[in-house]
């Protein structure tokens, strides 16, 4: 019998209201999938990284970790930052899953305004945080299967 997977779910809580609709999404999915979650959250999307590190690196927690599932909203403002966060957070987070060999579930919404970011979070809505969940599983079983020597 394959055993449930534990997932570290982390969460940028800048735009609490949307995290909360992200973590509740792919809660619902983790909990139907019997995953066990571990939440760890950070001040904002741009502390995913490292939270994913220090969390994945730093033993005895990191031990048996099958999957992440990041968490978090950015959302377009009057300069370039949005750009330089975006960017940044989305190439460390792809390089920690591919070097640590972790599946991600990418939940970080880029967004133009708080209202399309509003939609995209909303449970009821396009429930992003739930497709991120989705995501992690599937790599997770990808992992088992191509380690097991399964195809």
């Amino acid at each position: 019998m394959t055993p449930s997977p534990r997932i570290l779910v982390l969460e940028a809580r800048f735009y609490e209201d949307l995290a909360d609709q992200l973590a509740e999404g792919a809660g619902a999915v983790l909990a139907k999938a019997g995953a066990v979650v571990e939440r760890q959250s950070v001040p904002g999307c741009f502390e995913l990284p490292l939270a994913m590190k220090l969390r994945l690196e730093s033993a005895p927690a990191s031990a048996g970790f099958d999957g992440v599932v990041a968490l978090g909203c950015v959302i377009r403002g009057e300069t370039d930052h949005y750009d330089h966060i975006c960017r940044e957070v989305s190439r460390a987070l792809m390089d920690l899953s591919v070097g640590l060999k972790m599946p991600l579930g990418f939940g970080m919404l880029t967004c133009p305004s708080y209202a399309l970011a509003q939609v995209r979070a909303a449970v009821s809505g396009k429930n992003k945080g739930a497709e991120a969940a989705h995501a992690c599983l599937a790599m997770i079983a990808l992992k088992r299967s191509v380690l097991s020597g399964a195809s």
